[in-house]
């Protein structure tokens, strides 16, 4: 296991520029973000770059044509967005990547390529959790103080995380089974519908007319707890599928309303019980943060406000480019721990699973029942 190293804490009031670097999953990713001293943020250079074609033809993400794909960018992603920002490495405070959790094959990529440039330019490096990211994400747009609440939702992940400082996150609750995105993806694929399938899906229910003829099962209807699932609704929207004779479009945007339905209100019903826990100890800090790809979803979004505004929680939804995978993301958090004065050692590892609550992963480990898992 590696040594965390440390390092005096940065002056509160001076500017902190961090060069990150990201690859968990399909995207490739580079940013260089400045951290100023009142929370401001700077984001000086991103780039993003997709994989979206070239997983297509298989309806999902293939681990091995996303890690080949990553390491053909990952240095000319860096060089770019230096370029962009007119900086050279002198100018920077530290070089940040993903070291999980993701398809480890990726992550090893942009955390390898960090590694390279750490001992090539003198600067530290720092593994950052993917999950913090996201966590961390809403201080891209705002000086957000904390506490918050954040539901974290994307194709990987679907947990309620207490978010009380840099490296200080409760769980209250995760997938026993499989992500939202999934649930998204996989009733896409059975209607026939292209990858990425959470867009097209969302875009093929807004032309029902009929969303509730289809009965879909409540998930967890008796479970008293903050968790959640998805398998048992990826397996009635392909039963109710199949049940169709000769589908119409009409069939299939009914079908897709319904599945789309049933994700909002399960995820608004969870995190709804998550806010009045949440309440009770955080009677001031009450801010609902919805990150990760499924927060696009306009469903989704109104659902959570309709949960929030009722218990008197602000909602805040990062913008797309924050929601989704990104490496601006991954440089605030490594800006944020170098102020803070953690560091991390070469030797560190890649990980493709990374828990941000340990403590609850240990004593309650839900994830990985299915024959994959989430990554977290």
């Amino acid at each position: 296991m590696a040594l965390s190293h440390s390092h005096t804490p940065v002056q509160a009031d001076r500017p902190v520029t961090v060069l990150g670097l990201e690859s968990s999953c399909d995207d490739s990713a580079a940013a260089i973000v400045r951290l100023h001293g009142d929370g401001r943020v700077d984001v000086l250079a991103e780039r993003v770059i997709n994989q979206n074609s070239a997983h297509a033809p298989f309806g999902g993400v293939v681990p091995e044509i996303a890690a080949r794909s990553h390491a053909e960018r990952m240095d000319h992603l860096a060089r770019e967005v230096m370029e962009e920002a007119g900086l050279d490495f002198g100018a920077l405070d530290a070089i940040a990547a993903t070291a999980g959790p993701g398809l480890i094959g990726g992550v090893m990529a942009a955390l390898m390529t960090a590694k390279g440039l750490a001992i090539g330019s003198g600067k530290p490096l720092i593994a950052v959790n993917h999950l913090e990211g996201h966590a961390l994400s809403p201080r891209l747009v705002e000086p957000l103080a904390f506490p918050w609440l954040l539901l974290l939702v994307s194709g990987g992940h679907t947990q309620l995380l207490s978010v009380e400082g840099v490296g200080q996150m409760t769980r209250l609750g995760s997938t026993i089974d499989d992500a939202a995105g999934e649930a998204f993806d996989k009733s896409a694929k059975v209607l026939g519908l292209g990858f990425p399938g959470g867009p097209a899906l969302e875009k093929l229910a807004g032309a029902a007319t009929d969303p509730s003829r289809f009965a879909l099962p409540r998930m967890l209807a008796r479970d008293p707890s903050c968790n959640f699932s998805f398998a048992g609704l990826k397996t009635a929207v392909k039963r109710s599928f199949d049940g169709l004779h000769t589908p119409s479009d009409a069939d299939r945007a009914d079908l897709a309303a319904a599945a789309q339905a049933a994700i909002a209100a399960h995820l608004a019903q969870r995190t709804g019980r998550a806010m009045d826990i949440y309440a009770q100890d955080n009677p001031q800090g009450r801010v609902l943060v919805a990150a990760g790809g499924v927060a696009a979803n306009t469903a989704v979004r109104k659902a959570l406000v309709k949960e929030a505004d009722a218990r008197g929680f602000r909602t805040l939804f990062p913008p797309l480019k924050y929601c989704t995978d990104n490496a601006a993301m991954i440089a605030l958090a490594g800006a944020e721990r170098f102020r803070l004065g953690r560091t991390d050692a070469l030797d560190v590892p890649a990980r493709a699973r990374w828990p941000l609550d340990t403590g609850a992963a240990i004593a309650d480990p839900l994830l990985g029942s299915g024959r994959k898992g989430p990554k977290a």
